[in-house]
Formats: structure tokens, C-alpha cells, sequence
């Protein structure tokens, strides 16, 4: 079972890593003086990468950083590991497991994975992702943890398979849509001093595919949203694919739904090749839809125009999946909400901004070979007397994607229609083809393609903006090589950091620099003994790791980083399975504090108010996690990760 499942989650990959982008941007090397041209043409160097800023050439003078108070664990390379490895002086345990129940009445998880649809509708979804701890107003050991499931695994069904060669049964169907969502759950500390589930709280619930949701901003009403099941335009069912997270200021969850074209299929050639908001996405157009065939058993995933329907059936529905859904944790009733003036793409989080006067900028990665880093900024001010009145300041704002030029400076590029040629005559009819496309107004905008950008972090204190860029093994084919992006066939990825102008998160041009580059130290060896090729050598000062994937800040500034990486792949360049480390923005070090079972992601971080405690989560373990046992089935779970001695995490 453990072997179908992560050939599954590897074709799951295979088909989140395809590069669709089909614009002609320049590749900044065309921007580089002549002088300095030559690096890109002749191959890449570390003292090359020196220019910028000095940035890089730093890491090499990098101290013992006095952030980082816990001694580095080593990478695990057996194929066998079954279980969490952390700092010495820290224990991690299992805390909440897919199919743990979550609402009032309902079951126990069963092993055989035998419980039901409606059963899975009250337990804990799939496939746990971003998540965020939000206390309750004036206390600190008590709040609601809130999190993703972004999809699902084979282990869902009693077969351990999913057969995608004939209909899916319904009942499969609903029993993964239940699986997919959110879930919040009442978390306190109790008189021994540990974390633990509030069992039976009024605020535990789940949100699925089967939620309906309120569909606001721009796009509320509009023809590009309505479709036979819902004429108005105005309500949704359900949300998918939910990977990265936010926080408002007022207290809200804010989940992204990332990679939602791939449940979907239109089977029309000709309109599949003239329908931007299906091609630029790359919907599946023939055979079934590319994850899951939901369309053979719910009419609404299949997206191919039906004119005898009104409004063409269900060639809208995909319209609706790809935006910034909010959430309010402690309203059970409140109804989550799709804001549309996000703009739709495969996004990976919105990472709060807030300036000192109330104005914010929202940061997000889209998370596709060639794809973009945007932000939102809401017009309004956050009004911190009064933050329930500023719910709906995320109905009204600019949406920019970022370009970022060869001196190391940078602009954000308006995708407003009108601007930066944005207009009807190049596709472009109002705002609301420009949001609904927002990949190809980035496109026409002249953004700068970028190696899987994922997720976005924001310092506490300066404001500085981090973006993980996971990995591109077609740059310098299918993309140019440039600054930002500066290894042909990028197996590892790199980490960039932002500089806002006047540290303003709504100015519109910036700094920038490479604040590393994951991958194999200077001068190793392959397992024939030759040099590792330049385009897999890093510049990491400390403890190595590839594909930067999830980023948080903690409160004392220090930079956690989580990685996704295939580990079979990875064990050959001594990597072995994924793992969460932790960086100091001054000096660069980087040690890795955490290592995850064999073929798990290690992805989603949240705090307790003190700072003393840390949920992250194990993402489709390969073997038997959390049983470790090496029979059950494997369970995505979040893990609670303490001091012994009760101290800071981290520190």
C-alpha cells in the first residue's frame, strides 16, 4: 500500500510541476550590460553571484548566529524512517491525525478506512497544509488552531487505490471532497503544562467541497461566475486544493486554493484553445481530469460547454476555485467567503503585510514553473478601534505582480484594466477578465517568470519579504536564465528576499537579492566521485537542504523553513527526507531542526502566544506514520513540538 501511495502522490507532483506559461517576457539577461551578460551565457559561479549587494559573498562570513539556540539534527537517509526526528532537547508527538473527529457525533477513525462520506464530513481531512493559531481574546492557553487539507491519498479508501480508468463511484467522489477543506479545532494548555483538544468546543467544525460560499468583490454576480447549478453568480460550493494560509488584522483565516485546475476538464477542442481562463490554467482537455475524475461522477467538474444548458453548463465552474476564501474561526455560522478582487491563479498564501498607519499589502506565490509572485493591497486602512468594519476592505484593491530587473531593483506592475496594456483590444474587456486571467495579465504585463514561487514570509520588524522559489528543472529551456532565477535546470530552488521601498508595503517598486541558494555544498562529489555540477551547488552556510517550500517567521525573527522534495531523489544528493530548519536573516545560517518520515512534506507552522509551543504538519507520510509501525495505513498529522526544559522554541 505504501508503494501505490507515493506513485500516486509522484503523479500528483508530475502534474502540479508542468510549465504552461506561454508568454515571450524578456529574460533579464537581456537587461544586463554586456559586461556582465556573460555569466548567464557561460554558466553559473559563486563569485558571479556575488554582485548582489554583497548578499551571497556574506554568507561565506556568516558567524555562529545567536538566534539559533538548538544544535542541528543530521539528514536521514534510510528508507525505512518511520518517524520525527527533532533538536535534541525538544520532543515532537502526534496531536491531531487525518480522520480524528473534529464535530459533536462523530466516529472514530476506523484503520480499515471503512467510515463513510458523512463520516468524513465531522473527522479531520487530508493531507494537513498551512495553518494558523488564533487565541481567544486575552488569554494565551486557549484558542482555535485552524488548517488546510489540501487533497487527498489513496490510503482514504479501504483499497489503499484509486482506479481512474473507469466512473468514479459518488460515493468515493463525496468521500474525498469531505476529506478536502479546512478544519478548526479549540486547543488549551491544561494544568500539566501540555497542549491538548478541546474535544466537544461550539467552535470545532469542518469546511469542505460541500460548504457553500459567498462569492464577493468584483466578480459577485458576474456572467464569467454563473453557471446551471448557480445562475446568480453569487454562491459556491466548497474549496479545494488548500495549501498556504494568511491572517487579516482583524482576526480571519484567509486559505488559498492552489492547484484547483487540476480537478477539472473541458473536452472541446476548439473552445479549450480560445477559453484563456481554462488554457492559461491548464486545465486537462482530454482523457479525464488530471488528479482525481471527479467529473464522471459530479456533473460540475466537467467544464466543457453545454449550449443546450444556461449558461453553458458548468464551463464557468473552474471560474470559481483559485481565489483567497476567509474564514471567520470563531463564528461557526459565518458563511466563508471568496474574495475575488485577489485575483484567481494557484496561489500559495497571502502573507500579511500591516504598516504602521493601516495600510497593508497581502503577498502570494503561484505555484507553477514560469508563474509569478503577486500582492494585493486593499485600498482602505485597517482601523485597529474598529476592526470589524474593515472585513470588507478585502472587496476593493490593486493586484500587482512583481518583475524584478537585473540591478537588483524591482517593480510591482499594476493588473488593472487600462493599465500596462491591459485593454480590450489585447483580451482584456473589464477588471473582471483581468482577475479571472490574472496569469495572462501578468503575461501581457511583463512579470518575471519564476521558479515555482510558493510561499511568502513577512519579518516582524523590517518588513522584508521572503519567497521561497521551490525549484524549475526547465529553466534555461522552457524559461531564460536571469538573476532572480539564475540556475539552468534548477533542481534545488532558492529563497528571495524583498526590501519595500520605505519598508511601505504598498510602495510599488523595491530591492531585492538572492538570500540563498539551496542545493550541495562547493566542491562535492556525485557517487562517482566527479564534481557535482555547478547548477546543483548552493551557497548555504550551515546545514544543506533542497526545494524550499513553506516559510514562517516566529516572533523573535528567526526564519523557518520546510521543504518538499522528492526524498528517493534526494537521497542521492544526501539530502534524504524532508525536513524544517531554521535561518537567522542576519547572518544566514541555516540549521535544520526537524527531519519527517520517508515521503512525507513537512509543510504548515503555528505558534502558541508564548511562543513555547509548535504544531507542524507530516503531509502523506509513505510508510505507517504516525503508527510508525510499519502495517497502518499512513496519516497525515500535525505534530505538537515542545522544550522539555518549557523554554522558547528556537532559542
Amino acid at each position: 500500500m505504501s508503494h501505490d501511495h507515493r506513485h500516486f502522490h509522484e503523479r500528483l507532483e508530475s502534474q502540479d510541476d508542468q510549465s504552461i506559461n506561454p508568454s515571450a517576457n524578456p529574460p533579464l539577461a537581456e537587461l544586463i550590460d554586456p559586461a556582465r551578460r556573460n555569466v548567464l551565457k557561460g554558466g553559473l559561479t559563486l563569485a558571479a553571484l556575488g554582485f548582489f549587494g554583497g548578499g551571497l559573498s556574506a554568507c561565506a562570513k556568516a558567524s555562529a548566529s545567536p538566534l539559533l539556540g538548538f544544535k542541528g539534527v543530521p539528514v536521514q537517509l534510510d528508507p525505512g524512517f518511520d518517524r520525527v526526528l527533532v533538536a535534541e532537547g525538544y520532543r515532537a508527538v502526534p496531536f491531531f491525525s487525518w480522520g480524528d473527529p473534529v464535530e459533536s457525533g462523530a466516529p472514530v477513525w476506523k484503520a480499515d478506512a471503512s467510515d463513510d462520506w458523512q463520516a468524513q464530513l465531522k473527522q479531520a481531512g487530508d493531507n494537513h497544509d498551512g495553518m494558523n493559531f488564533f487565541p481567544f481574546e486575552g488569554e494565551t492557553d486557549r484558542g482555535l488552531l485552524v488548517m488546510n487539507h489540501e487533497y487527498i491519498n489513496p490510503p482514504l479508501h479501504p483499497s489503499g487505490t484509486i482506479d481512474l480508468s473507469k466512473p468514479r463511484p459518488l460515493d468515493e467522489v463525496r468521500k474525498e471532497q469531505a476529506a478536502h477543506g479546512v478544519s478548526v479545532i479549540e486547543v488549551k494548555k491544561g494544568k500539566d503544562g501540555q497542549w491538548q483538544r478541546v474535544m466537544e468546543s461550539p467552535y470545532n467544525r469542518r469546511i469542505t467541497m460541500l460548504t457553500p460560499m459567498r462569492i464577493a468583490g468584483p466578480l459577485a454576480g458576474h456572467a464569467l461566475m454563473k453557471t446551471a447549478s448557480d445562475p446568480a453568480g453569487l454562491e459556491v460550493l466548497g474549496t479545494l486544493n488548500n495549501c498556504a494560509t494568511g491572517v487579516t488584522p482583524w482576526g480571519t483565516f484567509l486559505t488559498c486554493e492552489e492547484n484547483w485546475p487540476n480537478y477539472f476538464i473541458n473536452r472541446d477542442p476548439a473552445d479549450y484553445t480560445q477559453r484563456v481562463s481554462h488554457k492559461r490554467y491548464g486545465l486537462s482537455n482530454s482523457g479525464t481530469s488530471k488528479y482525481y475524475a471527479w467529473e464522471t461522477a459530479d456533473a460540475r467538474f466537467d467544464a466543457t460547454p453545454a449550449a443546450d444548458q444556461p449558461h453553458g453548463g458548468h464551463v464557468n465552474e473552474p471560474n470559481r476555485f483559485g481565489w483567497v476564501v476567509e474564514i471567520d474561526p470563531f463564528d461557526p455560522k459565518a458563511q466563508p467567503i471568496k474574495r475575488t478582487a485577489f485575483g484567481r491563479f494557484s496561489r500559495e498564501c497571502a502573507a500579511l503585510s500591516l504598516g504602521g498607519d493601516g495600510r497593508m499589502a497581502f503577498y502570494s506565490g503561484d505555484d507553477a514553473k514560469g508563474e509569478y509572485v503577486y500582492k494585493f493591497v486593499p485600498t482602505g486602512r485597517f482601523d485597529a478601534a474598529n476592526p470589524k468594519v474593515s472585513r470588507d476592505l478585502l472587496d476593493e484593491g490593486t493586484l500587482y505582480a512583481a518583475r524584478f530587473d537585473a540591478d537588483g531593483n524591482g517593480h510591482w506592475l499594476a493588473l488593472v484594466h487600462g493599465q500596462n496594456g491591459l485593454t480590450e483590444e489585447n483580451g482584456f474587456a473589464s477588471q473582471a477578465e483581468v482577475l479571472v486571467n490574472a496569469r495572462a495579465a501578468a503575461d501581457r504585463a511583463g512579470a518575471t517568470p519564476m521558479d515555482r514561487p510558493e510561499w511568502a514570509a513577512v519579518h516582524p520588524t523590517s518588513r522584508e519579504v521572503y519567497v521561497t522559489l521551490t525549484n524549475n528543472d526547465g529553466r534555461g529551456s522552457k524559461q531564460p536564465v536571469d538573476k532572480a532565477n539564475p540556475r539552468p535546470n534548477n533542481l534545488h530552488g532558492q529563497i528571495l528576499r524583498i526590501a519595500e521601498q520605505g519598508a511601505d508595503p504598498t510602495a510599488t517598486a523595491f530591492t531585492w537579492e538572492l538570500f540563498l541558494l539551496a542545493g550541495e555544498a562547493k566542491g562535492a562529489k556525485d557517487k562517482d566521485g566527479k564534481p557535482v555540477p555547478a547548477n546543483l551547488v548552493g551557497t548555504i552556510q550551515g546545514d544543506l537542504f533542497s526545494s524550499p517550500d513553506g516559510l514562517a517567521f516566529d516572533a523573535q525573527g528567526r526564519l523557518w523553513i520546510q521543504t518538499d522534495f522528492d526524498d528517493a531523489e534526494a537521497a542521492m544528493h544526501n539530502m534524504g527526507c524532508n525536513m524544517l530548519l531554521c535561518a537567522d536573516p542576519a547572518t544566514r545560517e541555516v540549521r535544520r531542526f526537524l527531519v519527517g518520515p520517508r515521503g512525507c512534506e513537512i509543510t504548515g507552522l503555528a505558534w502558541s502566544p508564548d511562543g513555547k509551543a509548535l504544531w507542524a504538519n507530516i503531509q502523506h507520510p509513505g510508510l505507517s506514520y504516525p503508527a510508525s509501525d510499519g502495517k497502518t495505513r499512513p496519516r497525515s498529522t500535525t505534530v505538537l513540538i515542545t522544550k522539555e526544559d518549557g523554554g522558547v522554541i528556537g532559542g
